[in-house]
């Protein structure tokens, strides 16, 4: 009688906890990422709502619906992601280990997990709607998401998907600035989508080098796969340059000041250190490059910003 009672306990522990649940689809769509994207939407968010009558900011609600889109947003993008390139993840040594090919998380929950993200994304834009009058989020939803997607495949044709997937994380600026003041978007909203866009290619280059052997006997396409390390190196130099130019460029169309400028300096001493650490023949520090550095970049040039919006600049109408 007492078998059943000793056995409890071994197999409640068996079961994986709630929090190990989080972990797990946390890891699957690599939430701790969301740090690349969501400071350049909020950056985007606060320079749209200097043009808020009588604010000078953003509501409250928006920015709570924004993160709630860019969350759920990315979390279709990188879902989708997950699905679709499941069998490539399974033959490469590096990427074995992720939940769906390792068989950690079953394919029907992914589809699952993918409808509900699809689900939230689009009653958090309908919510802009609703409560702000700003139907333009609901409009482009659609739009947004196909492109989110359809990034997933474009590694199997083109070498430039690494400028894809920096435009789709791109949208992300542009997306907030839309949510935020529909009308006042212009050259800013731009220059913010073409120095992110540049930044992320930069450094997914950096990344895919890690992968030159298995893209190849794939089939699979990246400028690390066709120019080799050195050269995809030097290209990642040249987008993470362009990326400062560009961010400098916005100091001068959106009027920010001083403390913007040392949040800019600060990127690109980072961005500098980036590129130094990561070698054609040593990519140990691949690692250090893309997620510790690049992190860094976005909170530090973030929390500047609105510092220099809130503290140095009037709101502008």
């Amino acid at each position: 009688m007492t078998a059943p009672e000793e056995s409890a306990p071994h197999a409640a522990s068996a079961a994986p906890s709630i929090w190990q649940q989080l972990y797990l689809w946390g890891e699957m769509i690599k939430f701790s990422h969301s740090i690349f994207a969501l400071p350049f939407a909020v950056m985007a968010a606060f320079l749209a709502g200097r043009h808020i009558n009588g604010l000078g900011r953003p509501y409250a609600g928006q920015l709570v619906l924004l993160v709630v889109c860019m969350v759920a947003a990315r979390s279709v993008a990188m879902t989708f992601n997950r699905i679709v390139d499941a069998a490539i993840d399974a033959r490469n040594p590096r990427t074995a280990s992720r939940p769906l090919p390792a068989g950690r998380l079953r394919v029907a929950a992914a589809h699952t997990f993918l409808a509900l993200a699809v689900v939230t994304f689009g009653m958090a834009c309908f919510a802009f709607h609703r409560f702000y009058g700003n139907v333009w989020p609901m409009v482009f939803s659609g739009p947004v998401l196909i492109y989110l997607c359809g990034y997933s495949f474009t590694k199997r044709f083109t070498c430039w998907s690494h400028l894809v997937l920096g435009s789709a994380i791109a949208l992300s600026p542009v997306a907030a600035w839309v949510a935020i003041h529909p009308l006042s978007v212009g050259w800013p909203a731009v220059l913010l989508m073409g120095a992110v866009t540049f930044w992320i290619a930069g450094f997914d280059i950096i990344y895919a080098c890690q992968d030159i052997e298995v893209d190849r006997r794939e089939g699979l396409h990246s400028i690390p796969a066709r120019l080799g390390p050195a050269r995809a190196l030097l290209m990642a130099r040249l987008f993470h340059g362009s990326t400062v130019a560009l961010l400098v460029a916005l100091a001068v169309v959106a009027s920010l000041g001083w403390l913007y400028l040392i949040g800019v300096a600060v990127a690109a001493v980072l961005l500098a250190v980036e590129n130094s650490i990561v070698r054609p023949n040593d990519f140990s520090r691949v690692n250090l490059a893309f997620f510790t550095i690049n992190g860094i970049v976005s909170i530090v040039l973030c929390i500047l910003t609105l510092a220099d919006i809130l503290t140095n600049r009037p709101p502008v109408f």
